[in-house]
């Protein structure tokens, strides 16, 4: 009897052993790549819900979904640091341009959609373009739970801007604010860390983040640093001044403590490009000297902002319907005809570093009547219109009403390979998520905006070299969710959240041309954001998984 019942346990445990365990999804037999920069290795991985359950042997496993990863690179999802797909993801939630390149987390940065006052909601309903919404939030809290809750395929965090507070209590004039003025703007921080801003975020070369002086921007980045937060900067300039502008970035860490980083580093005008090898000296010994300091980029040669940018910030004193006005002027006319050829000290001319006006190609249109000259460069519209370059750049801003989008030629490819093979650079695209479909194809795009990280693998680890495929993946993964101070994201790890891109290395191309922008990557075959599988074989599910991912500071009862 005492033997029979041995036999039986035995028998029970050796059938226990071999219990088929289930999981909601199992990727099997991927070259796993899991963010921090080490060799990869062979392994699968199972899902439950939003989590990664388990990463090793599964071979006693099944699952209701099946992903076959043999022959691919398993990587944790990657990070757009600054993303402009605020409008974008309204129009469509699907973020299909960036998706299909593996991105999982849309950043939002250099402005912000909170808070808002009255007067900011008019001009921004009065400021769209093609694409149509009702400004239905006050507070950038409110702004990216409304987002969320319409049902977005990514995730999506933010920076607050300090252009955007600044415009808020003081609107959109050069002034200093007197201090009870930075109170409330120090408050309207306060307001937004907590409601889950990931920091404080600017654009100092446009105003009126460019009226704002080092000695405003301190106590801002003071407010950050409290909550854990970061400051992000288009810094004031990349050009003439970019050692000065770069010194301005790390005392203003240094005086508050807070992580500074560079957004889309870059030395813009030819006469400005020897300046990478002692920017990064000048970097790297700051991070030795414990200044927390990084940087993201895009991958391209060009840059892409408004047409206003040609003219000095002090013509746009008081903001875009003062310089409307100031443009239907004729002696103010004929100064910024002069103004423009001129590699000004005291603001950054994009013009002039652009070479002029054949360095200088429209995009981006409000009126249909404007729309033919997409894709085409100023010269050519200049000598279609008959006008000189500078006359033809007034002319079509004040026509269009709007500082229409165009794309800049003035930076340096091999300074491009340089700055994406640094460790502490992550990329960002500076450009919106979209499709190119419906709205989307009534205006031109920076190819950034649909090739910004498949060109990371496919351009400078495959066919360059400039780095490995482990040290990419760790760039667009781990540095920015680390930078950020994201939980339990940016690494494939048992117990971190499911946001994972499965790519065939050898495969990975970004199509998208000057020319052709609106063209998707391939070689990204399946995305799961939080365990729900958004790509599929290449093809998007249609699913919305996606969350407003919150940042240190975030409380969860926000005081009024």
């Amino acid at each position: 009897m005492k033997l029979f019942l041995f036999l039986f346990i035995l028998l029970i445990s050796l059938h226990s052993c071999k219990r088929t365990v289930t999981y909601d999804t199992v990727i099997r037999d991927g070259l796993i790549y899991d963010g921090n920069g080490g060799e990869p290795y062979q392994a699968d991985i199972a899902i439950d819900a939003d989590t990664i359950a388990f990463i090793g042997d599964l071979k006693n496993s099944r699952s209701n979904n099946e992903i076959d990863a043999e022959g691919k690179a398993v990587a944790p999802g990657f990070i757009n640091m600054l993303s402009h797909s605020e409008e974008s993801l309204i129009q469509d939630g699907r973020s299909q341009s960036d998706l299909r390149q593996g991105v999982t987390l849309e950043v939002f940065g250099e402005g912000s959609m909170g808070p808002l006052n009255e007067k900011m909601k008019k001009q921004t309903t009065d400021g769209q373009r093609d694409i149509k919404y009702p400004v239905l939030w006050n507070t950038l809290g409110e702004y990216m739970n409304w987002l969320e809750k319409k049902g977005i395929s990514c995730n999506i965090a933010s920076f607050v801007g300090t252009g955007t507070v600044r415009q808020y209590v003081i609107g959109e004039d050069d002034v200093m604010p007197t201090a009870i003025q930075l109170d409330s703007m120090k408050l309207l921080i306060d307001q937004a860390m907590e409601e889950g801003a990931m920091g404080i975020t600017n654009a100092l070369i446009y105003p009126p983040d460019f009226f704002a002086k080092t000695e405003e921007l301190v106590p801002l980045a003071r407010e950050a640093a409290k909550y854990g937060g970061m400051y992000t900067s288009h810094i004031r300039s990349e050009g003439s001044k970019l050692f000065e502008a770069l010194a301005e970035l790390i005392s203003i860490s240094k005086q508050s403590g807070v992580h500074v980083e560079i957004y889309h580093l870059k030395e813009a005008g030819k006469d400005n490009w020897w300046k990478l090898d002692s920017l990064i000296k000048i970097v790297e010994r700051a991070r030795k000297e414990g200044i927390p300091i990084t940087a993201n980029m895009y991958t391209y040669n060009r840059s892409a902002t408004g047409l206003t940018a040609s003219f000095p910030p002090a013509l746009q004193d008081g903001g875009f319907d003062k310089l409307w006005k100031r443009l239907q002027n004729k002696k103010i006319r004929e100064r910024m005809k002069k103004a423009m050829d001129n590699n000004a000290t005291d603001w950054e001319n994009t013009y002039y570093q652009a070479g002029g006006s054949s360095g200088v190609l429209l995009i981006g249109f409000k009126k249909d009547s404007l729309r033919k000259y997409i894709g085409k460069t100023l010269a050519e519209v200049a000598s279609i219109r008959g006008r000189s370059a500078e006359e033809t750049a007034m002319d079509l801003i004040v026509e269009d009403s709007t500082r229409i989008e165009v794309v800049y030629s003035s930076m340096d490819e091999n300074n491009v390979r340089k700055e994406v093979a640094l460790p502490w650079v992550s990329f960002g695209s500076d450009e919106a998520s979209s499709a190119p479909e419906g709205v989307f194809l009534l205006s031109g795009a920076h190819p950034r905006a649909y090739g910004n990280f498949a060109r990371v693998i496919g351009k400078f680890v495959r066919d360059d070299k400039m780095l490995s495929l482990q040290q990419a993946v760790e760039q667009l993964s781990k540095l920015p969710a680390t930078n950020l101070k994201l939980q339990k994201r940016g690494e494939l790890k048992q117990g971190n959240y499911a946001d994972i891109v499965i790519f065939d290395s050898k495969t990975v191309q970004d199509h998208a041309t000057y020319e052709k922008p609106l063209q998707y990557a391939t070689g990204i075959s399946d995305v799961l954001v939080n365990g729900v599988q958004v790509i599929k074989n290449g093809e998007h599910t249609g699913a919305t998984p996606g969350r407003f991912i919150r940042g240190p500071g975030f409380k969860k009862a926000i005081p009024k």
